[in-house]
């Protein structure tokens, strides 16, 4: 059914705004005066203009944010814990949204849930805000009867690691700021400064240093072909991002990414701490081994760990221990294949793998922290040498020019 954003007049003449699902209009209007209110505009929104699979700019400009989505969550979790009804706890949270996206999407799951579906069903119908960990937990917390106690879960889960992308956003922010910053200046020296430089150098007829005639060799390539530089440049990225969408290409670069010096074991310990707290989330909520692991592999973001935690699926399904076959993978670090071990003998995995996600949480903190503090005089350095090229190249034939003079 189509639903409608609305303006109307209440009865103390106070302008409200709202949404309501109708057949028209007309019908929309009708119901607005059943409710006591005076139609003032009535318009069907845009998503339900479209298709369901038709995606439009202002749909992927308005999409929630996970941000937006966790708040959500631990609202209704919080209502729902107080004893509200799920309907009059999604009309609740309705009203505490800011997020005009998010509004319109709840208020249907609303009026799905009014019809007799449940939950979880309404959620998979928004697949595309809603992750299938989401409402997976959710059809778990459902079965349970603690939905509550799983959207708190999710609810936490959302909000850390919404802190891990943080930290690691803010620490490569500075370097990588810094770096363009530092490029540019050395740009535009090379094409506007040296050569108005270097023309004196030129007009004297003198041999030069061999500094200074790479730099104005460099310089003058630079102002002439800077334009084909940028070219190939946007080429390269483009040809690499084709590349990257080829089953061979993904499976190269994430193989890359868990080798490379440094990089390779920040990247190892985040897709460790997001498999296990992923992975003990969704089993302490009631999900199974199987479709947690299943759910997990496509989260990872990292095809060489997908593929071993799908062949670890195997190995469970034919009767082997996690650990086991995890330990068999040689991707993950030893200590967590050890900590899953502890965790199946003692009944506990889930709280383990929550441990295990904090223990790499924390490993990621200490190894941003070693990484920022390394790259940060590793430019300083780079720059260093750089701009003492360019000084040197342009002093030493004014040395020249001073000892023919004297």
């Amino acid at each position: 059914m189509p639903v409608f954003e609305y303006i109307a007049i209440n009865d103390s003449s106070r302008q409200v705004k709202g949404m309501l699902d109708a057949d028209s209009a007309q019908a929309a209007r009708a119901k607005l005066r059943e409710m006591n209110l005076l139609p003032v505009q009535v318009g069907e929104t845009t998503r339900t203009k479209k298709p369901a699979r038709e995606v439009s700019v202002s749909d992927l400009l308005s999409k929630p944010k996970t941000l937006e989505i966790a708040l959500f969550t631990r609202q209704l979790a919080v209502l729902l814990q107080a004893g509200m009804p799920l309907l009059d706890a999604l009309a609740a949270g309705l009203e505490q949204i800011e997020s005009k996206g998010l509004k319109k999407v709840v208020y249907q799951i609303k009026e799905t849930i009014s019809e007799g579906a449940a939950l979880s069903a309404a959620l998979n119908q928004h697949r595309r805000h809603f992750s299938q960990l989401y409402i997976n937990m959710v059809k778990a917390g459902e079965s349970s009867g603690a939905l509550e106690i799983v959207l708190f879960r999710l609810a936490e889960y959302m909000e850390k690691q919404l802190a891990l992308r943080r930290k690691v956003t803010s620490a490569l922010l500075y370097p990588c700021l810094m770096t363009a910053v530092g490029f540019g200046v050395l740009f535009f020296l090379l094409t506007y400064i040296i050569p108005t430089i270097t023309k004196i150098f030129l007009q004297l007829n003198r041999a030069l240093p061999a500094p200074t005639v790479m730099l104005i060799q460099i310089s003058a390539f630079m102002r002439a072909y800077w334009w084909a530089m940028l070219a190939a440049l946007a080429a390269l990225v483009l040809v690499f991002n084709r590349y990257l969408k080829t089953e061979a290409g993904g499976a190269a670069w994430d193989r890359l990414k868990l080798m490379v010096p440094i990089f390779g074991k920040l990247n190892r310990k985040m897709a460790v701490a997001r498999f296990a707290r992923t992975l003990g989330t969704l089993t302490k909520s009631g999900v199974s081994l199987m479709d947690s692991l299943e759910i997990v592999k496509s989260i990872v973001n990292n095809r060489v760990i997908a593929r071993a935690i799908e062949d670890s699926q195997e190995s469970v399904r034919k009767g082997e221990d996690l650990a086991t076959s995890l330990k068999r993978s040689y991707v993950f670090p030893p200590v967590v294949h050890h900590m899953i071990a502890v965790g199946e003998r003692s009944g506990q995995l889930e709280d383990m793998l929550i441990k295990v996600a904090d223990t790499f949480d924390d490993e990621v903190d200490t190894t941003l922290l070693g990484l920022v503090s390394l790259l940060e005089p590793t430019m300083i350095v780079i720059m260093a040498v750089l701009v003492g090229f360019i000084v040197l190249a342009v002093l030493l034939p004014i040395f020249d020019i001073n000892q023919v003079v004297q």
